[in-house]
């Protein structure tokens, strides 16, 4: 069964950039034809789709995030990750990733989340 984990600071400046990082395990992230998203819910909001990077290493945004979102992989390591630049407290969430068969869901497999504060 896949597992994914979440890794990354808890606690980012703003206009810094947020990295986070996606480690799955019991599964290749190069396996047809799955796709592999973050997703985040910030305080008392629902689910946003960010954006995802596909088992090719084809890359989808949100288009609501797109001028600021980054996803790239590491298949060495069987690992994705996602660069939020010029973030803002806006930013701070809950930053999920997840599994899918396809970039926008629906997702079968989830990591446990990470919170993520943004402040000076």
């Amino acid at each position: 069964q896949v597992q994914l984990q979440e890794s990354g600071p808890g606690l980012v400046k703003p206009s810094q950039t947020l990295s986070l990082t996606c480690t799955v395990s019991g599964g290749s992230i190069t396996s047809n034809y799955y796709y592999w998203s973050w997703i985040r819910q910030p305080p008392g909001k629902g689910l946003e789709w960010m954006g995802a990077i596909g088992y090719d290493g084809a890359t989808f945004y949100s288009p609501s995030l797109k001028s600021h979102t980054s996803i790239s992989r590491d298949t060495s390591k069987n690992r994705f990750s996602l660069q939020l630049s010029s973030d803002t407290p806006e930013d701070a969430a809950v930053y999920y990733c997840a599994r899918a068969v396809a970039p926008t869901g629906p997702f079968d497999s989830w990591g446990q989340g990470t919170q993520v504060t943004v402040s000076s």
